[in-house]
């Protein structure tokens, strides 16, 4: 049997076999030297787009008109005339407290009205005959001021033992029955006015100039999932020292009544609107010392460019200077890019 021999390269095999597998894994060129393969990235072309400038915050929804009906004198409740949650009318009775003892009062008032008018008709003649001085036509005057003026003040005490609604809007529940004593402290039901409602938010100081009377807000509330448009009608003139903000209210029509006062409302509001603006994906965006740049393709080559930032969204940031339209913004492999290095740019 014969002795086995292991087989052995030599040396420029080896050297020989290393060059061939180092040209197969580089693309040369003519000359023969080596050329770097572009790198394989992804893109966008910038172009001009519409862009809103929008700021979220929360607020509240408010009755348009809200009011506690209270009694003003204290007496038996002898007249309810609404219906929990029910829709009253503008000048509507609602309430009557017992006023058996002022009509009473009245009355009488009435009767010695009638007695100090003829008195002060007698007196009249008698003074033009000098039949009475006219400190006694004096007196009989003032009695019959004095009663007018009683007549008046208990037709004032009658008038609130009435209660009307002051506005059109849906009661509340209430709190008192009929033949329940009611007294100025106790609350006798809600009267809220619903179509429109109102919501109240707030802002940072630095949108004063930015929001006024007839922008319009959009939000949207637990109940429903439907967004509603209000108009601003009100700006608090101060700013809230505690969180320097800015109180705002606006008015929403809700004829289907869907917006019930008291919801937490998330409030959108469109404080600028651009037409024009040129837009690219915040992913895109580099923060550096100098600022921050972007990596653009310019032939087939990889350039640096710094830019200026404006109105920001969620995904996308507005450019205000530094690129131009049809500028080739790369979005992906970042790390990996130096400036003048080669890449393929698959646009999106």
């Amino acid at each position: 049997m014969g002795t086995f021999k292991p087989f052995v390269f030599s040396l420029p095999i080896i050297l020989l076999v290393v060059a061939f597998t180092s040209c197969k894994e580089k693309n040369t060129n003519a000359s023969g030297m080596a050329v770097q393969k572009p790198v394989n990235v992804n893109g966008v072309v910038v172009m001009p787009k519409e862009i809103e400038n929008k700021i979220y915050t929360t607020g509240s929804i408010l009755a348009n008109e809200e009011i506690e009906i209270r009694s003003e004198v204290s007496g038996r409740v002898v007249k309810i005339n609404f219906t929990e949650g029910g829709w009253v009318n503008r000048g509507d009775l609602l309430v009557k407290i017992n006023d058996v003892d002022l009509q009473a009062q009245l009355k009488k008032l009435l009767l010695e009205v009638s007695l100090s008018k003829e008195d002060v008709y007698r007196k009249t003649k008698l003074l033009e005959l000098d039949a009475i001085s006219q400190e006694e036509m004096d007196i009989a005057k003032n009695q019959l001021g004095v009663i007018q003026a009683d007549i008046e003040l208990v037709g004032s005490q009658i008038a609130k033992t009435e209660i009307f609604a002051p506005f059109s809007g849906q009661i509340g529940l209430r709190y008192v029955s009929p033949g329940g004593f009611a007294t100025p402290s106790m609350l006798i039901a809600r009267l809220m006015e619903v179509d429109p409602v109102k919501i109240e938010f707030a802002v940072p100081e630095k949108y004063l100039g930015k929001i006024k009377n007839g922008t319009e807000v959009f939000f949207q509330t637990d109940s429903y999932d439907s967004t509603f448009t209000g108009i601003v009608y009100a700006v608090d003139p101060k700013i809230d020292p505690s969180t320097r903000s800015l109180s705002i209210r606006a008015r929403c029509q809700n004829k289907e009544k869907l917006i019930f006062p008291g919801s937490f409302a998330k409030v959108e509001i469109v404080i600028e609107k651009l037409t024009d603006a040129l837009i690219i994906p915040s992913e895109a965006i580099i923060p550096d010392i100098r600022g921050e740049k972007v990596y653009v393709r310019e032939n087939g080559m990889v350039k640096i460019v710094y830019i200026t930032t404006g109105i920001r969204g969620e995904r996308e940031v507005q450019v205000s200077a530094g690129l131009q339209p049809g500028d080739t913004v790369i979005t992906t492999g970042l790390l990996q890019l130096r400036e003048n290095m080669k890449v393929d740019v698959g646009v999106k």
